[in-house]
């Protein structure tokens, strides 16, 4: 069953059309990549899809269309996005964040407890900073509190952009290793845009390689890792 299928997906930056029709898929418990180069429009993909630019095509989530919806309706039926560069509150504490997020659940009262317990569990980084003020932890805890906080909402499907970016490689391994036990132990459906493609391509399902607003290559992360082309622009 696919979790998310987008066809004809364009998007505008004022009267910048930025994608050119994109057509992609993701299914259940799968992984799927967006890859290319800075400017090739990934994060443009994601941003589209939780409804922050104007778009034309047809995003369904569960056969259920939510293209053109608002944003924090789109997040309610259950897409969480975790942006680039984190989009946590700085003033507030780790735990509070996590706490803020729950907002979008329908059942709040039931769900939050069990779900700090959740995160604390798959990241307990967390666990040990929960009182600390969002804007004193490092960059790699800022990231995992992200993370945490699309987990909060019980999504049908994360949308990550570039979790990697600004992190050193111990803490990027580890992030992906997060990543990997939310899959595995949960089953979470996860749309990831990462410009490190070798990285992404170890965990991901399925990729998609962007440029220019245009989807120039697809297949499952085995395919893609083979590519000549794909070798030769990105994991050289």
């Amino acid at each position: 069953m696919n979790v998310l299928e987008v066809a004809g997906l364009k998007a505008w930056y004022g009267p910048i059309e930025v994608l050119h029709g994109l057509s992609f898929e993701v299914a259940q418990g799968e992984i799927v990549a967006i890859l290319g180069a800075n400017g090739a429009g990934k994060t443009t993909a994601l941003r589209a899809l939780t409804g922050l630019v104007r778009t034309a095509g047809r995003i369904t989530l569960k056969g259920h269309a939510i293209g053109g919806l608002a944003t924090h309706e789109i997040v309610r039926r259950g897409v969480a996005h975790v942006p680039e560069r984190r989009g946590t509150f700085p003033d507030l504490t780790t735990e509070e964040n996590l706490l803020v997020a729950s907002h979008a659940l329908r059942d709040r009262r039931r769900c939050t407890a069990d779900n700090l317990r959740k995160i604390y569990t798959y990241v307990p980084a967390l666990a040990r900073v929960r009182h600390q003020i969002a804007s004193s932890l490092s960059g790699g805890e800022q990231q995992m509190l992200a993370i945490g906080r699309g987990l909060m909402m019980n999504p049908q499907i994360m949308l990550l952009d570039e979790p990697s970016l600004g992190l050193g490689p111990l803490i990027t391994d580890q992030i992906f290793q997060m990543l990997q036990r939310m899959h595995r132990d949960e089953g979470m459906t996860i749309l990831l845009v990462e410009q490190n493609v070798r990285l992404a391509l170890e965990i991901a399902t399925t990729g998609y390689v962007l440029a220019a607003g245009n989807i120039i290559r697809s297949g499952t992360a085995e395919a893609l890792r083979d590519d000549v082309e794909v070798r030769r622009a990105y994991l050289q």
